[in-house]
């Protein structure tokens, strides 16, 4: 029986620490466990690690794993691990850490000794390849207090094909990096004079944004939510008492004082949601309030972990909040799960992967065992298997997460819906019941998209910044031969516009072969090319993205054709 990976993988990070040992003596071991895809080390040392010392690395890891070294492991005393690694202030601080009656563990391979609760493979020959692939900064403990460490990452497999597989995937990762591919089709910037994780919408990605709004708006209106606009700052006090200063205040930007009035930049909507609903008195006939807000919201995320569209300080999620009663939550949440998996297969999602988490137990009220099993039979209503993450939901309740594979393979995180009867409670929302008594109604939160700006860094990836012609900003590109032929471009262009396509002509002087390939980088769905003899006969020959044939066609057969593919979301 095979090792699983993230043994495998953790016994990898053993190996490396083995192998840095022997070759730099002077690097500090830390810490070093598995992750997705692979495993890392962080380690301290003065001098930086080089692309060639992570050749050498390697190389001596090989050899660690040729000669098939044994993994043991011991119980010690705390003292015993104290002294063995008093010259390692990081061990001893872990070591000194450990609560009292839990194991303290050494495991040994060859000549290393490490610290570690284990969960290894037995020998290290069970390490078919690796490949060591990067060397990033990381704050020990991920604390920017503390010192700064050098991570080293790596991947481990079972064979040699299964690396090169994923080292291919990686690849094909990079060439469609969202960061890489919004810079090349000019869809947004992140501007340096205006700070970290702050996205400026470039005309082309402000469109796409645009279309995406504009089909969850749709999917809204079709299952009767209203919508409401609260502000970007609101007095601090929302947060005191729905729990996030308690919560999530490491989250949240840091107060505003106006007037002695502390006040906060948004970081999720729902409070505002909530002031909303309890601005006026509801009958159980009013029942179930659903609101919904394109709201940008502000969270602090450190400089080290800002990345591109999928990790941002200001973001806009596609928000809404359902308020009903009890006896409607299981058929307000799987409408919500329906509502999502619509959003999902129309931007070409088809692997997806649902996961219930639930409260810690300190967290737990008699409610939650209610909310999950509304979340469960709604999962099976659909029947989508799901799993658990024990402790992974939110304050004020459970959720579900709805995770979504790529063209590539990759998993990625999007929309989520969460149960909730605590913030109702918090903020003594009520309606009045048939009987004539006041209740506390049920509380759903659901972000399906997640936020706008993941959700399109995650699509720029999937499809590789060649979005489908419903989504494209440019959905044709009429390209003259000659000069001779630029009227009659402005006229398709035009015929095409009033249909409302989008489109545009290329005037530039360059060969006809220079203007295509452009327009191909650019990921047009549709090249238009007219000549003499279509300008004659009113006809376009029309290049396809991802198909060789070239067809000509009279403008209205294009512009039918295109008007279905759109219509149909393909």
């Amino acid at each position: 029986m095979k090792t699983p990976l993230p043994e495998l993988r953790h016994t990898a990070a053993h190996v490396l620490a083995y192998a840095a040992q022997d070759l730099f003596p002077d690097a500090k071991p830390t810490i070093g466990p598995a992750i997705e895809n692979g495993f890392y080390y962080d380690f301290d040392r003065a001098e930086a690690f080089t692309p060639e010392d992570l050749a050498r690395l390697e190389a001596r890891m090989a050899e660690i794993v040729k000669a098939n070294y044994a993994m043991t492991g011991r119980p010690v005393t705390r003292a015993e691990a104290l002294s063995i690694f008093r010259g390692n202030p990081y061990k001893v601080e872990i070591a000194s850490e450990i609560p009292e009656g839990e194991p303290i563990t050494l495991y040994t391979i060859g000549e290393f000794t490490d610290l570690c609760r284990g969960g290894h493979a037995d020998f290290t020959g069970e390490i078919g390849a690796l490949k060591l692939t990067s060397v990033a900064g990381a704050y020990w403990r991920g604390d920017e207090r503390k010192p700064m460490l050098q991570r080293i990452y790596g991947t481990a497999w079972y064979d040699r094909a299964e690396l090169d597989a994923y080292l291919a995937q990686v690849e094909e990762a990079l060439q469609r990096d969202h960061r890489k591919l919004g810079a090349e089709l000019d869809l947004y910037s992140v501007e340096e004079d205006a700070g970290a994780g702050l996205i400026f919408w470039h005309p082309k990605g402000a469109i796409v944004r645009g279309l995406i709004e504009d089909f969850i708006r749709q999917g809204l209106r079709e299952r009767g939510y209203q919508p409401v606009v609260t502000p970007h700052v609101v007095s601090e006090k929302l947060y005191e008492i729905s729990g996030h200063l308690e919560n999530f205040a490491q989250n949240m930007f840091g107060p505003l004082e106006v007037e002695e009035q502390r006040f906060r930049l948004k970081p999720m909507n729902c409070p505002g949601h909530i002031l909303i609903y309890r601005s006026r008195l509801h009958s159980y006939r009013d029942l179930p309030v659903r609101y919904s807000e394109f709201g940008t919201v502000y969270r602090y995320e450190r400089s080290g972990v800002v990345h591109g569209l999928t990790r941002v300080r200001g973001f806009t999620q596609d928000d809404a909040h359902i308020f009903c009663t009890p006896e409607q939550l299981q058929g307000e949440f799987e409408l919500t799960l329906d509502e999502a998996m619509r959003l999902m297969n129309a931007f070409g999602f088809s692997d997806f992967e649902y996961v219930l988490s639930t409260r810690d137990d300190a967290l737990r009220t008699e409610t939650d065992p209610v909310a999950e099993d509304a979340i469960r039979k709604a999962l099976e209503r659909f029947g989508l298997p799901h799993s658990v993450d024990p402790g992974g939901g939110a304050f004020y309740g459970p959720k579900l997460d709805i995770n979504v594979r790529d063209a590539i393979g990759r998993k990625w995180q999007l929309g989520t819906v969460q149960v909730d009867f605590i913030l109702p409670a918090r903020f003594e929302l009520k309606y009045r019941a048939s009987d004539g008594h006041d209740r506390t109604p049920v509380m759903i939160h659901r972000a399906l998209a997640g936020s706008l700006e993941r959700f399109f860094g995650i699509a720029i990836e999937h499809f590789g910044g060649a979005f489908p012609a419903w989504l494209a900003p440019v959905q044709a590109a009429v390209v003259p031969i000659s000069e001779h032929q630029q009227d009659y471009a402005r006229e398709v262009a035009a015929r095409l516009t009033g249909m409302g396509r989008r489109v545009e002509v290329d005037e530039s002087n360059e060969k006809l072969g220079h203007k295509i390939r452009h327009w191909k980088k650019q990921k047009v769905p549709y090249i238009l090319v007219v000549g003499k003899q279509e300008a004659a006969e009113g006809t376009v020959n029309v290049n396809q993205r991802g198909v060789e044939d070239k067809r000509t066609v009279s403008v209205g057969t294009f512009a039918e054709q295109l008007q279905s593919i759109i219509e149909a979301k393909k």
